[in-house]
């Protein structure tokens, strides 16, 4: 939830890598499988909240502990030489699944751009375009028409549109396949260094990885669906709705830091409706839940619910977004960096957008005022934040539906 930076959370709207957080370089953590103190107190210095990031480095050490214990395990049971073998094995039958598919794709050209709302720093309509084609058997995205790398935190390097269109194909290829390097070699990657996509250092990136993400895997879901039109569904809520909170607790006499993403609407399909409030794509992330909120950081939850209404009309209906309404109980620094506020998420095959997000802080008086989507921002004790996510896109026509509510779900 912090590593440092300029603003609680390591979220804010930086115009320069260094401002997002503490930059290390490959360095000994453990040698000899006992902890570097150097390098541990280093990083616990750079941080507001030293006792939560001492148990995400001690999870993550005895996270690798444990798959090294396992490994040898296989090594002791099978050999080492059959297990680099069947590692490598278990890439190539990948490669096969993947280019099995490929060598079916559709001949031609599929193009499908979008755009990010804005930056945060006044660049506004940042786009992403794509252009899917099969060359023999493998299959080429070539990003190079994208716009170039933004002065705020939304650039993404190629690492990340890398794992985009590694996640696309996983979806689309088929979920038997298991996930490896192995998958990506009949894909090929196309893009322009210093584009948006394709960043230079020393660029900000923090929100290049949770929200341009997001918008790449619609543009290439979109590209597909004009090849494969009967598989993939419209637009999804497009956002990760990153809320960051931070200050002292003056009731627990320490610093607190909070960083969550806020699911939304998923896309509907060929097959069906999409889910409601949902964390969605490259997300990979749980809800926090109003228990642990509470007992946990200086916030009343004022409201945690379905957006009714705000998925797409269709065929098939686009999933809800959520509505997240926070109070503070004590003075903090707020951050909020989110998508999907200017452009709805679109629907797919003649079904309806859904509707965009949007925010808003409640004075103390009752007062709403409403914040851009990538904003920092103090709020005093009574205050309350609103984030409303946005819906899916509905996928087909279907006048009937077009104006119905969401069903809510049946109590028991």
């Amino acid at each position: 939830a912090d590593i440092g930076g300029g603003r609680p959370g390591s979220m804010g709207l930086a115009t320069d890598i260094h401002q997002e957080g503490l930059r290390i370089p490959p360095v000994h953590l453990l040698r000899g499988g006992q902890w570097v103190r150097e390098t541990r107190e280093l990083f616990l210095a750079n941080t507001r909240v030293t006792a939560e990031r001492l148990g995400d480095l001690e999870a993550q050490v005895a996270a690798l502990r444990a798959g090294a214990a396992r490994m040898q395990e296989l090594a002791s049971r099978f050999g080492r030489k059959t297990l680099v073998l069947a590692m490598r094995e278990l890439q190539q039958y990948s490669r096969r699944l993947v280019l099995a598919w490929t060598s079916r794709f559709p001949k031609g050209q599929f193009r499908a751009e979008d755009f990010l709302d804005d930056d945060g720093t006044g660049m506004r309509d940042l786009g992403i375009r794509v252009v899917v084609q099969r060359r023999g058997n493998a299959l080429e995205f070539d990003f190079r028409a994208s716009d170039r790398e933004a002065t705020g935190p939304v650039n993404a390097n190629l690492a990340i549109t890398t794992s985009c269109v590694f996640y696309a194909v996983a979806c689309v290829a088929g979920r038997d396949i298991p996930a490896n390097s192995g998958m990506m070699e009949p894909v090929r990657i196309l893009t322009r260094p210093g584009s948006i996509v394709d960043c230079r250092f020393p660029s900000p990136v923090a929100g290049g990885n949770v929200e341009t993400s997001q918008r790449i895997v619609d543009v290439v879901l979109r590209a597909l669906a004009s090849a494969l039109p009967s598989v993939i569904p419209a637009d999804s809520c497009g956002t990760m709705n990153n809320l960051t909170l931070g200050g002292m607790d003056p009731v627990r006499g320490r610093g607190f830091s909070y960083y969550e993403t806020i699911g939304g609407g998923c896309g509907a399909g060929p097959r069906g409706d999409g889910g409601s409030a949902m964390q969605v794509h490259m997300t990979n992330t749980w809800n926090t839940p109003v228990e642990v909120l509470e007992a946990s950081i200086p916030v009343t939850v004022r409201r945690y619910a379905v957006r009714r209404g705000s998925g797409g009309p269709g065929k098939h209906r686009g999933g809800d977004g959520i509505v997240r309404d926070l109070e503070v109980t004590a003075a903090c620094e707020a951050g909020l960096l989110a998508e999907r506020r200017r452009r709805p998420p679109r629907g797919l095959a003649g079904g309806g957008d859904g509707k965009p997000g949007r925010d808003h802080v409640v004075t103390k008086a009752g007062t709403r005022k409403s914040i851009p989507s990538k904003a920092n921002l103090q709020l005093q004790p009574g205050e309350r934040i609103v984030v409303e996510t946005p819906g899916g896109g509905g996928w087909g026509r279907d006048t009937k539906r077009a104006n119905r509510p969401t069903p809510r779900p049946e109590r028991r």
